[in-house]
């Protein structure tokens, strides 16, 4: 049942997030890429297994790790898409007010023109 509402939540953000980057104003493709980051996360997360209470360490009295554990890999990898996507973001930010600066106008179609 978790794992069901973990995937309708993925998918939500997914759409979500697809939804804002193609939208006009530069605020909602920061907030479309803030979706899509968390929707990776979040799948990367649930493929490393749900198991509460297990952590993915080796007991003293064992040799070997005993199921059911959580993988850690899924969740050293998400850490550090954290840290990129928070630098990813504040770059994004910077970078639209800037365009916001200089062009005067946060939407994309005044965008295109040349002058």
């Amino acid at each position: 049942m978790m794992i069901m509402i973990i995937a309708f939540i993925i998918g939500l953000f997914y759409a979500i997030g697809t939804y804002l980057i193609l939208r006009r104003s530069l605020v909602k493709v920061i907030f479309g890429l803030f979706f899509l980051s968390h929707a990776a996360n979040l799948l990367i997360f649930s493929i490393g297994r749900l198991v509460k209470g297990f952590p993915a360490f080796i007991p003293l009295d064992s040799e070997t790790l005993s199921e059911p554990f959580a993988d850690p890999l899924p969740q050293a990898l998400i850490l550090t898409a954290i840290v990129i996507s928070f630098g990813v973001q504040a770059f994004t930010i910077v970078l639209f007010k800037r365009v916001y600066q200089t062009a005067g106008t946060d939407d994309l179609d005044k965008l295109k023109s040349t002058d």
